[in-house]
């Protein structure tokens, strides 16, 4: 029997050949810790669904915010969650608001030694959950809340956010948040574009994260599952108003429009491995069904694989200490 001179097997053969020949890997200045805050308590609060990540206390925020930039990670994003909201989520543009007085403090920590990340988007402030203002008819309305994610930005920037992420799917987002920060002078911040953000059912524990006070869903702005080329028209649109990085999220469910967004892409691409995904891997490991260590590098490989420059992950002080060793 005759067999190709060429035998992929032998490229296999041994974990350092492995390694060596491994196209892709995962670096932990790729990694960017998504954080929760939560105003008014002392100690860090657990999240059930969420095992293994807390709602930070000012205080173990900046613990938590130090040791990501100890372990050389590229980022951590901070999302508030307020003791009081209104139903149009004042407390996103207080600058004594939870999110805003948290940028603050972190950044007293760490200065620029990791990119500070800020959530700007109203979900978590407003009392009926939506990522904007509603009109008369109970819908969200669009330009309403463009408005008021203009003077987010501003407020977020001038608390010593290094870059802004706007999450929340509304038309014309990142054109009216780039003009508002260049006329306040705030021309060196960047725009992160959450630019292809789905409606997902894998949310469900980051509500438990943020207190969502949310009834019914967000189809009406977030991306319909079923729609691949719609994607990249709405990083497009996000290109041509001034995105410095774009955003697919979820990321493992959707790994196609990933690579999409990546081949066409000439701004950094980060996506989110969001809650869910999180969750169904920790559920799954707990039973024992699984490896869990293993499980883990692997989903976050995919994603690097699939074309993120970027991983926001609630596993990256994990993963940047398995790389440490």
């Amino acid at each position: 029997m005759s067999f190709p001179h060429h035998r992929p097997r032998r490229l296999r053969s041994t974990p350092a050949m492995r390694r060596l020949v491994a196209e892709h890997r995962v670096h932990t200045s790729d990694l960017i810790l998504p954080v929760f805050v939560k105003e008014g308590i002392s100690e860090p609060l657990p999240i059930p669904s969420m095992p293994g990540v807390v709602q930070h206390s000012s205080e173990s925020l900046r613990r938590a915010a130090a040791q990501a930039a100890e372990l050389g990670l590229g980022g951590i994003m901070l999302f508030g969650v307020p003791a009081e909201r209104d139903a149009k989520g004042s407390g996103a543009i207080d600058e004594n608001g939870i999110l805003n007085r948290s940028i603050r403090e972190v950044r007293q920590e760490v200065g620029d030694d990791i990119v500070v990340m800020s959530d700007l988007c109203l979900d978590e402030f407003t009392d009926h959950g939506h990522c904007g203002v509603l009109d008369a008819q109970g819908r969200v309305d669009n330009d309403a809340t463009l408005e008021i994610y203009g003077e987010m930005a501003v407020a977020q920037a001038l608390a010593g956010a290094h870059l802004l992420g706007p999450s929340g799917m509304m038309d014309g987002q990142v054109a009216v948040i780039r003009q508002a920060l260049d006329q306040a002078g705030l021309s060196d911040i960047g725009v992160l574009a959450y630019a292809a953000k789905y409606a997902s059912a894998f949310y469900g524990p980051f509500r438990d994260a943020v207190d969502s006070q949310l009834k019914g869903d967000r189809r009406t702005y977030q991306m319909d599952s079923a729609n691949r080329r719609e994607a990249l028209l709405e990083v497009e649109l996000d290109l041509e108003e001034g995105a410095d990085m774009v955003m697919v999220k979820p990321a493992m469910s959707y790994l196609d429009i990933l690579a999409d967004v990546a081949a066409i892409s000439p701004v950094p691409v980060a996506a989110y491995q969001i809650s869910g995904e999180y969750a169904m891997i920790e559920a799954t490991a707990a039973n024992g069904w699984i490896d869990r260590q293993a499980a883990i590098q692997e989903s976050v490989l995919s994603i690097k694989r699939a074309g993120a420059d970027s991983i926001l992950s609630y596993w990256a002080v994990e993963l940047a200490e398995w790389m440490s060793k």
